[in-house]
């Protein structure tokens, strides 16, 4: 029983020993309609505008500071993690977002180059950081302590937070459809219902999450400058 049920989260899937599970992240772009390369689409209105959206916003995060054009990799980002989430929502197509593998890839990289950055450039302001204004001397150790903690275990929440999060409704919607063949028609019906309200809520969790990577990244880029 466990075995089935989180071998839809299994990535060892291999035909000449290649993992072709991971091919998922790159397969969507077969799906993807001719169309939306035509301008003007409304496909590619409505994206243009989200981006831009997204930029104005991550703009105002990052601040007056905040290198030009740094937004943008933070708007890829959000695509790359929102594409692979939707992704994992169709039947028989891997969630690579749902793996440490994929998300920490993003997570680490990102924030060792924050603080590599920010303690070369900026590291007077980085000790700031260190200790919150109005702290008082008797509690700076502490602090110092509890705010290099929280700095150094935020690739890991990063990722666990996405990981943690497509892991939940995936393992819910396929609990639910195992127990389809023991129920009679009328509660098949209301299982049927559940299961459609479960995968909008998972539409919305897959634009949610990849917004709040995108977000928190851009958060601690910030802080560096």
């Amino acid at each position: 029983m466990m075995t089935n049920l989180f071998s839809v989260f299994d990535p060892s899937t291999t035909i000449f020993n290649l993992s072709l599970n991971w091919l998922s992240t790159f397969i969507g772009l077969i799906i993807i309609p001719y169309y939306f390369w035509f301008l003007p689409s409304r496909i590619n209105t409505l994206w243009n505008n989200i981006l831009i959206t997204l930029h104005k916003e991550f703009k105002t995060l990052l601040g007056p500071n905040g290198q030009n054009g740094s937004s943008f990799i933070f708007i890829s980002l959000f695509s790359l993690i929102l594409f692979n989430n939707f992704l994992g929502l169709f039947p028989y197509i891997f969630t690579s977002t749902s793996h440490l593998t994929l998300t920490l890839t993003l997570a680490l990289p990102l924030w060792i180059s924050f603080m590599i950055y920010g303690w070369l450039n900026n590291t007077q302001h980085m000790f700031t950081h260190l200790v919150p204004q109005g702290t008082p001397s008797i509690l700076m150790p502490f602090m110092v302590c509890i705010e290099t903690i929280s700095n150094v275990i935020r690739p890991g929440t990063l990722a666990v937070r996405l990981t943690a999060n497509m892991i939940a409704g995936h393992l819910l919607l396929t609990l639910m459809g195992n127990t389809g063949n023991s129920l009679s028609s009328i509660l098949l019906i209301f299982l049927l219902v559940s299961q459609l309200a479960l995968l909008m809520l998972e539409f919305a969790v897959s634009i949610i999450q990849s917004y709040v990577f995108a977000v928190l990244s851009t958060l601690y880029s910030s802080e560096v400058n």
